[in-house]
């Protein structure tokens, strides 16, 4: 299978992405459904293995400025396990799986209970339960900041930077004084992993068919699988894009009504059990979370609201200067480039949206991080680049949260 950037340069080859989507199996990586396509975009797109041909061919015939990103996503996929870190157990160094990770909830929980508890939020819809973690020094009323990750099962980076940012707390408390200051004086409430159903299934046949060429593509269909694991009435297809299953413009542009989508806005608001028990535990908590941030990948970006309309925030002038300074903080360890705006403009429309949600429910700081990279690996990141996105958006994390705690309203 390959991945490959074209550049529409206008309606004509926009047309031309279109047909191709409508004519094969399309899996776009960016943006996220052939509806967002306009010229003078990059768009990253994946085809089966025995349709590169056809496609490079039409590309070629029709004039497109193409290049292939990835030649072979098997040696990809293959490669992105390239941590040194060869431990049985969990290491935050390493994609961990979904039974590693709600083990390390627990274990992380037990052993620093002074700063950390683990708490249920409610179900998935396949039954599991969502973990969530709270942390800070125990105080009376304090504010909080929520924090998730793992939206979109295929952006296994995301959750690993949250798994990273709590060692980050445990770790670094009584030593690193901004940390210390941020545990003492707000909660984190941190949600490794939203969509868990999704990101079991983009795990689940790897471990089965690596060996067997045969199933090989449907390998490749899991591990890259985005969406909810729900059934949908009336159809073979399945799931719900989570991060347009919100009431924030639900369902009116850059979300799709067709559940077949990856776009999938879902049959109403919140009709995801995930997206339903993250919104009940925010408007549970409504009074005291004065921030929220949404770990996604990649792109490199860091948007903040909004995305279901071109209208700009209230205080936009003010989450633009947090967003200049964090990516700046951001850039300081690694030189890695963000670009920070209203999603909207910035990306590409797209509607109900948790970011948008939060910040329409009065969290006047929410922010989503698009992590590393911009399409070299794009959602198939080497583990040796766990470390480093880590620790770079660390800085930005922390930047945020303590400009949050100088200025709680």
């Amino acid at each position: 299978q390959k991945v490959f950037r074209v550049i529409p340069q206008n309606d004509e080859q926009v047309e031309i992405i279109n047909s191709l989507a409508s004519n094969m199996q399309v899996d776009f990586w960016q943006p996220d459904s052939v509806t967002l396509v306009s010229p003078k975009m990059q768009v990253d797109f994946r085809v089966e293995a025995d349709k590169s041909f056809e496609v490079e061919d039409l590309l070629k015939e029709s004039g497109v400025e193409y290049r292939v990103l990835i030649d072979n996503l098997q040696a990809a996929l293959d490669a992105q396990f390239d941590s040194k870190a060869r431990t049985t157990g969990h290491s935050y160094e390493k994609y961990n799986n979904w039974e590693t990770i709600a083990a390390w909830t627990a274990d992380i929980a037990a052993q620093n209970p002074d700063l950390v508890s683990r708490i249920v939020i409610g179900e998935t819809y396949e039954g599991r339960p969502m973990y969530l973690l709270k942390m800070g020094k125990r105080g009376a009323n304090k504010k909080a900041i929520f924090m998730d990750c793992g939206f979109h099962a295929r952006e296994w980076i995301s959750p690993a930077f949250c798994q990273w940012f709590v060692k980050e707390a445990v770790e670094t408390y009584g030593k690193d004084t901004v940390m210390t200051t941020l545990l003492n004086s707000l909660d984190f409430y941190v949600l490794p992993v939203v969509n868990i159903d999704g990101y079991i299934y983009t795990w689940t046949k790897a471990k089965l068919s690596l060996s067997f060429d045969l199933c090989s593509t449907v390998l490749f269909q899991d591990r890259m699988w985005r969406k909810t694991r729900s059934k949908n009435a009336g159809s073979r297809c399945i799931g719900t894009d989570p991060n347009r299953n919100f009431n924030a413009g639900w369902c009116t542009l850059g979300a799709s009504k067709n559940c077949c989508d990856s776009t999938y806005c879902g049959s109403a608001p919140e009709s995801e059990k995930e997206t339903k028990a993250l919104a009940d535990f925010i408007r549970e908590h409504l009074p005291t979370i004065k921030a929220y941030l949404t770990i996604h990948s990649y792109s490199q970006l860091l948007l903040f609201p909004y995305s279901y309309t071109y209208k700009l925030p209230s205080n936009y002038e003010e989450l633009n200067s947090i967003a200049h300074a964090a990516s700046k903080r951001l850039a300081s360890l690694y030189n890695t480039e963000y670009t920070y705006g209203p999603g909207a403009t910035t990306i590409y429309p797209a509607a109900g949206g948790s970011d948008d949600w939060a910040y329409d429910q009065g969290i006047k700081y929410s922010f989503t991080f698009e992590l590393r990279d911009t399409g070299r690996y794009g959602f198939v990141l080497p583990e040796s680049q766990i470390k480093p996105t880590c620790e770079e958006t660390l800085l930005a994390v922390k930047y945020i949260a303590n400009y949050v705690l100088e200025h709680l309203y």
